[in-house]
């Protein structure tokens, strides 16, 4: 039948972009990688030799275990396997240790674990009705999706050159959205519940969770105009979701309640000691807030309203220090960022209960959920620009409206991502490797909806395309120029700022499209 021989064609693609894409990652081994090599290296080697008891409180390596206890155990399975590449690597003081072997194990083990991102992947195609139905396979929604996850630029310079493993974390978290859409609640409930104890930046998005299941499980009926029935509330319903969030988080940290270290276990998680922004200052609104300082400082002085006396000198040259205080501007606290936080994501999950749309209106609240807390969190790293950017792949194969968004906050995210590989050889490999992505982005998603209005406006594409000169400036320019030894920071303040400006204009922009949308009779319905 045709439909058989559809999906065993639509199997055969799926298997050559998985595999293709891992034979990338096979050619990226050799590539620079950052210190989170060694912070991964020294995780292997605490969990393997030392007792539970001690893991939270090893310290010979300044990069202590700060990730929850599912990934520690993580940790400690793949030491069994690492002793086989490497027994030196799993000393503990061996400190900054690497041998070719080491290096082949870490690696492998990223794309090893990323067979559980590909499979999310797979069920998360599933998830999206291709409606339009194109004779040509590279039109087809789910090809197109297939390609924007598995092929993720981000992911690929995150994991496999920098170094991390947030392939299969991601892979958790879309497999748990892929349930929820499949109206599969307690199994996406179960491994977000997991995933949370894997590593907990993933608290960011659990507001959009917890309201979606109760929701859409806890509550069992609508009225006819969409609104909540409350006597279809079920209290079996919530019994169970509690049962699951309750047990994970027992096997997880149960043994550390037990040790009595819970409360070392939690002030490892959460490090307030560190400063308001990441070294390099993650393109969200406080790195607005910090450039605004900054051009009031120099402002200032030029008018003579600041004494020059009072200003630390440090505040003005090195400018990246982690204690940033502001000069001009109120210095800002972390409570604060947590208020600003709070009330950003509150009007989106507002809109999750009160307008349901299934799983659209769940994967909009996830995404404005991520992109608030990148917004306006406390120490955000630029990699945290992933969690809005993976959902949000879902959305733009399904509506012209979200990819449009898609692609100003894509192109701008990844960009971002850039100073992490500062390395000369890894120049050319970064630029072809966004360009390719940018392009197949850009190009298939204007076929895609190649019927309806264009997907970016003027100002959106004038300035996108901006990036491209602001690139050339940092890398070949600047490095040029005597400002080089005076203000070394300015490249990493200039994209910062400027890539700031097109995550914060996304944000916006989803945020009012939630927020104005009608909801149709149809979906009402459902």
């Amino acid at each position: 039948s045709a439909g058989s021989a559809m999906a065993a064609g639509g199997r055969s693609w799926f298997r050559a972009l998985a595999l293709g894409v891992s034979f990338l990652k096979c050619l990226l081994i050799p590539a620079y990688y950052s210190t989170d090599f060694e912070v991964h290296r020294n995780w292997l080697a605490i969990t393997h030799n030392l007792p539970l008891s001690q893991w939270y409180y090893e310290a010979t390596s300044e990069w202590t275990l700060d990730y929850p206890p599912f990934f520690a155990w993580f940790e400690y399975a793949l030491s069994h396997v690492a002793k086989y590449f490497d027994p030196k690597m799993l000393v503990i003081e061996n400190l900054n240790y690497t041998s070719r072997a080491a290096v082949l194990f870490q690696r492998f083990s990223v794309i090893f674990t990323d067979i559980l991102f590909i499979y999310a992947v797979r069920e998360c195609c599933r998830c999206v009705n291709g409606k339009r139905s194109a004779k040509d396979i590279l039109e087809k929604p789910t090809f197109i999706l297939a390609v924007l996850l598995l092929w993720n630029f981000g992911l690929l310079i995150v994991d496999h050159i920098h170094f991390q493993y947030n392939g299969f974390l991601f892979g958790l978290m879309l497999l748990s959205a892929a349930r929820l859409c499949q109206k599969r609640y307690l199994e996406g409930a179960l491994l977000f519940a997991v995933l949370l104890h894997f590593k907990h930046i993933y608290i960011y998005v659990a507001p959009a969770y917890g309201v979606y299941l109760l929701r859409s499980y806890c509550f069992t009926a609508n009225h006819a105009d969409g609104s909540l029935k409350w006597r279809s509330f079920s209290l079996l319903h919530v019994t169970l979701l509690g049962l699951i969030v309750c047990l994970v988080s027992a096997l997880s940290l149960g043994p550390f309640i037990v040790l009595g270290q819970l409360h070392q276990v939690i002030s490892r998680l959460f490090p307030f000691k560190r400063g308001l922004c990441h070294a390099y200052w993650a393109p969200n609104f406080w790195a607005l807030y910090n450039a605004m300082d900054k051009a009031l400082t120099i402002l200032g002085l030029k008018c003579n309203f600041l004494d020059p006396t009072k200003i630390p000198k440090a505040s003005m040259t090195g400018g990246l220090v982690q204690e940033f205080q502001h000069t001009v501007l109120p210095s800002v606290t972390p409570l604060a960022t947590l208020i600003c936080t709070l009330i950003s994501i509150l009007p989106s999950v507002f809109c999750l209960w009160f307008k349901p749309q299934g799983p659209r209106g769940f994967l909009q609240c996830l995404v404005l959920c991520a992109l608030s807390s990148f917004m306006f969190g406390w120490h955000v790293h630029e990699k945290a620009i992933l969690l809005a950017i993976l959902p949000l792949s879902l959305l733009s194969v399904q509506r012209a409206k979200d990819a449009g968004i898609y692609l100003i906050l894509t192109t701008t995210g990844h960009f971002s991502l850039f100073p992490l590989l500062f390395t000369p050889p890894e120049l050319p490999i970064k630029i072809l490797l966004m360009l390719l992505f940018t392009v197949y982005s850009f190009s298939s998603l204007k076929s895609l909806f190649r019927r309806e209005r264009p997907l970016l406006n003027w100002l959106e594409t004038i300035y996108l395309a901006q990036l491209v000169p602001l690139e050339i400036f940092c890398e070949i320019i600047f490095p040029l120029t005597p400002w080089k030894w005076h203000f070394p920071f300015v490249p990493l303040l200039l994209t910062s700022v400027y890539c700031a400006l097109g995550v914060a204009y996304a944000w916006l922009k989803l945020y009012v499209s939630v927020l104005t949308e009608r909801i149709s009779l149809k979906q009402k319905a459902e």
